[in-house]
């Protein structure tokens, strides 16, 4: 009687152990591919384009993102947590030479080739604007050395008698660079750096008092909706030198934003270094999608679907044919309104 009850037992046993297992949901066979997220509107705005494209012109991925500062993903990606960072400001990053002599970040293609940054101030603040009623505040401003005689007029609301200068965000590479030049140029005497904490708020103080006619001076950067949008001049200053730039004492060159992914990428998906290789698109492009998401409160989803949608002709210098449609259908099965919003997305 025990044998057959253990044999009964075990009987009983097993067949619980294989419900178990044949009711546990199989893993997904989609090979995952992670993007960098910085933390500004443009590299989120082209990080749900190309993860749109993956996903539906492509089979067998899914895409995830990874939110925090450029140095821990730039890390990351070295490591090969990270796969690909779409809109790479690299010659903000002081190892990108390096990193890619020694075979730890591959640049795959130019995404952006005229982008810009600085410190800008609203057209009206040196020439006035007649139609607004407004005078020059500062009309001899021309250089960001010139900064340090109108600390009056770009007065911090909060300590009387110091000036305001909005620097970048905290954890841009751009950010340090800036606040040694703030340093190095003598402005730390009579303004405050001033960290607004996130582009958002940075781009809202720029709005207001753009609205109100009133003196600003910052950092901002092109492409971008607040650049395309307003009319804005960026300070001069003293010609690029390299071996300046990073310690603030010269002007930050144009560059060529890039996509750059880790060694170990192009093994892990190879059908998607084509597409990323040839994936680009320009200021004008960018800030008139960035526009068009400021105007109508879309989500970074919604704005890609409606890019795709508006720039259908971008699929074919892309992708091959057979992805340029599978991402139509795509599309398609939206109604090409940009309506679909997934969880948690948010603008």
């Amino acid at each position: 009687m025990t044998t057959r009850a253990g044999r009964i037992a075990r009987t009983l046993l097993f067949f619980s152990l294989f419900l178990c297992l044949t009711l546990l949901p199989s893993p997904s066979s989609a090979t995952t591919v992670v993007f960098t997220n910085n933390q500004w509107d443009s590299q989120m705005f082209h990080n749900e384009v190309a993860r749109f494209i993956v996903e539906n012109g492509f089979k067998g991925y899914e895409v995830e993102i990874s939110t925090g500062s450029t140095n821990l993903n730039w890390q990351g990606i070295i490591n090969g947590d990270v796969d690909v960072d779409i809109e790479s400001w690299t010659d903000n990053i002081a190892t990108y030479k390096d990193d890619v002599a020694r075979g730890d970040i591959i640049p795959l293609g130019v995404l952006v080739p005229d982008s810009a940054q600085g410190f800008y101030v609203p057209r009206y603040v040196i020439e006035g604007d007649p139609e607004r009623g407004i005078k020059p505040s500062a009309p001899d401003l021309k250089n960001v050395t010139d900064l340090t005689r109108y600390a009056d007029v770009f007065a911090d609301p909060e300590e009387p008698g110091r000036g305001r200068l909005y620097g970048a965000i905290p954890g841009w590479l751009i950010d340090g660079v800036l606040f040694k030049k703030y340093e190095r140029y003598g402005l730390d005497k009579n303004y405050n750096y001033f960290r607004t904490g996130s582009e958002a708020v940075l781009f809202a103080s720029l709005s207001s008092a753009y609205n109100l006619g009133e003196p600003w001076v910052g950092y901002c950067y092109e492409p971008s909706w607040i650049t395309g949008k307003l009319d804005l001049v960026m300070l001069g200053d003293a010609p690029y030198d390299p071996a300046l730039y990073l310690e603030g004492g010269c002007e930050i060159p144009k560059q060529a934003l890039r996509i750059v992914c880790g060694a170990h990428f192009p093994e892990k998906a190879p059908d998607l270094v084509g597409f990323f290789r040839k994936y680009s698109t320009g200021s004008e492009l960018v800030s008139e999608a960035l526009a068009h998401m400021e105007e109508t409160g879309a989500s970074h989803r919604e704005t890609a679907i409606w890019f795709l949608t508006k720039h259908d002709a971008l699929l074919d210098a892309w992708l091959a044919p057979e992805q340029a449609a599978t991402t139509r259908e795509a599309l398609a099965r939206l109604g090409a309104s940009g309506s679909a919003r997934p969880p948690g997305d948010s603008k």
